[in-house]
């Protein structure tokens, strides 16, 4: 007999909530308080959440232990597996010395850092989420960034805030169909809504990003790129979902704001150059900066940034070979096709003793009866960080790297990365186990208390279910039902309602643990996993409260724009 969950155990909504946000409160106030390490923030959050599972929410201890090892087995494989082969393809690049012509090229492009951090940090960021997701866009464009020369915390910060508004669409559109089969609402419809929200901010973040890094003067001398950079993948963004479907849609964006805005720095630049002052990808201070004539600008920034001669053009397209490599294996490797073929051939499915069919969530939240599946799907040739691990294969033979390098190389990064891959593993322990003792249903009925309101907090609810699973995906397979069931219950639009789930999510992606600690490692800020999170926290909570309040104006004012 499952383990039926009980979403108020204490018979008070308000107690069992704040009972339900001990862990997430834990494990976000030491990382913000920023003096404990990451993997100590996240060893008391899941300590909290365990103690809160087992004697308040009456968890049976063999389900919730479980829980957290399947978590646990999750943060390292596949989403460490992807952070790791994200960093040894860095990390080959750059001992080869090709990383050095790739920057030099990037530079070449425009010496302007806020023209870089578009290019890099949004556009290319946005064709690796629409190819990959799951953290591979912060790994990799953090890495170019802080290779780049930027300052880490604002390599870091510029690579989270970058990666919302394609989020939604990521993985070849993996969360639209997740919300699809979980809310029970045609596809198509929900990739329309998506559609009908994200471009605005595909407009406003490339905006925010510039605004962020060098004020509001520094947005008003790069408006114009600004503007192609955002206005090229909101167009393409909107048509692609609304008449071609979920699938390709921040692939064809994002290759979209790359051209045109490649296109477009060569036949305009900025009248004044705006670059870091005293910044190496060694230090950190990337609040000074400086603005210079483009003129003096454009020597003074190359001979800062790199060495005195000029690549030649066979070089610089020999250096983008890997990451051209890059793109091509997560692209083929997400063609479902492609991956049913390896799964039905290699995937092995482990049922997890103890948890799997063993917790049944209640009726208030979903409309399935059936006791929650928990199966720990070793997919090794199918995963996301294989596919990164057979471009640095196929990198290393086209820059000529031994077997012995390529090798210490790759065991040299695993051990870079220990402490990184125990916090992610203890993060993600944290989300199973507020996940199937229902704490995070627990949160999420809370926001149906809204009446009216609703509308903004179904966006807000999405934010949370990502801050808390560390996934778009993972969040419309926790919330879609409950928000279509809200919907219904308040004479609301199910496909408004849950789609602000995935739209508002994106906006959590920014801060949730498993992100944070990505993007330091990618950076080398391990250890400094607060700082990122208090320069990114409130950047997070004003992008979801702006997707609300859309959200709450296309529920009363707008609702000529929803679908169907």
């Amino acid at each position: 007999m499952p383990w039926l969950q009980n979403y108020d155990p204490l018979n008070s909504q308000a107690l069992s909530t704040m009972v339900a946000a001990l862990p997430i409160v834990v494990l976000l106030g030491l990382l913000g308080w920023g003096r404990v390490s990451a993997h100590v923030a996240a060893a008391a959050g899941l300590l909290t959440a365990i103690v809160a599972a087992i004697g308040v929410f009456k968890m049976p201890v063999s389900a919730a232990m479980a829980s957290a090892l399947d978590g646990a087995a999750y943060g390292l494989f596949p989403i460490g597996w992807i952070v790791v082969m994200a960093i040894f393809l860095y990390a080959l690049t750059v001992e080869t010395g090709h990383f050095d012509v790739v920057k030099r090229s990037v530079a070449s492009l425009s010496p302007d850092r806020r023209i870089q951090a578009l290019l890099i940090a949004f556009s290319f960021g946005a064709f690796v989420e629409g190819a990959a997701g799951f953290g591979t866009p912060v790994a990799i464009s953090s890495a170019l960034l802080i290779g780049a020369g930027f300052p880490p915390l604002q390599a870091a910060g510029m690579a989270l805030i970058a990666n919302t508004a394609p989020v939604a669409f990521g993985a070849l559109g993996t969360p639209i169909k997740v919300l699809a089969d979980t809310s029970g609402i045609d596809e198509m419809l929900l990739s329309k809504m998506a559609g009908r929200q994200l471009p605005f901010f595909s407009l406003l973040i490339p905006a925010w990003m510039v605004c962020t890094m060098s004020g509001w003067r520094g947005f008003v001398g790069v408006w114009p790129a600004v503007l192609v950079c955002g206005g090229s993948f909101a167009a393409v963004q909107f048509y692609t979902s609304n008449y071609l479907g979920s699938r390709l849609v921040d692939v064809a964006a994002g290759l979209a704001s790359l051209i045109a805005l490649t296109l477009f720095v060569k036949m305009w630049q900025p009248r004044s150059i705006w670059t870091f002052k005293n910044a190496t990808a060694d230090n950190s201070e990337g609040d000074d900066s400086r603005t210079t004539p483009a003129g003096a600008a454009n020597h003074s920034a190359v001979s800062e940034a790199t060495t005195p001669h000029v690549d030649s053009p066979r070089s610089v397209i020999s250096a983008w070979v890997p990451w051209f490599l890059l793109s091509v294996c997560v692209f083929a490797w997400g063609l479902k096709d492609v991956k049913t073929f390896m799964d039905d051939h290699t995937m092995i499915k482990l049922e997890v003793p103890g948890l799997h069919q063993q917790v049944q969530r209640n009726q208030e939240v979903s409309t399935d009866n059936k006791p929650e599946a928990a199966e720990f799907r070793i997919n090794w040739l199918s995963a996301t960080g294989t596919s990164i691990f057979t471009a640095a294969a196929l990198s290393a033979l086209w820059m000529g790297v031994r077997p012995g390098p390529f090798v210490l190389t790759f065991l040299r990064t695993f051990y870079q990365m220990r402490y990184a891959l125990l916090t992610i593993s203890l993060m993600l322990a944290v989300a199973y186990v507020t996940r199937y003792s229902g704490m995070d249903a627990t949160l999420g009925l809370a926001f149906t208390k809204t009446g009216v309101l609703y509308p903004f907090f179904a966006a807000m609810l999405g934010w949370l279910g990502v801050a808390l699973t560390g996934s778009d995906t993972s969040a419309n397979a926790l919330f879609g039902s409950l928000q279509r069931i809200t919907a219904e219950r308040l004479g609301l639009d199910p496909v408004l309602i849950c789609t602000a789930n995935s739209t508002g999510g994106v906006m959590g992606k920014m801060i949730d643990a498993q992100s944070i600690v990505v993007s330091a490692v990618a950076t080398k800020q391990t250890g400094n996993e607060g700082q990122i999170l208090r320069f990114v926290f409130w950047h997070s909570v004003a992008l979801a409260c702006l997707m609300g309040l859309l959200t709450l104006a296309q529920a009363y004012w707008l609702d000529w724009m929803v679908p169907g």
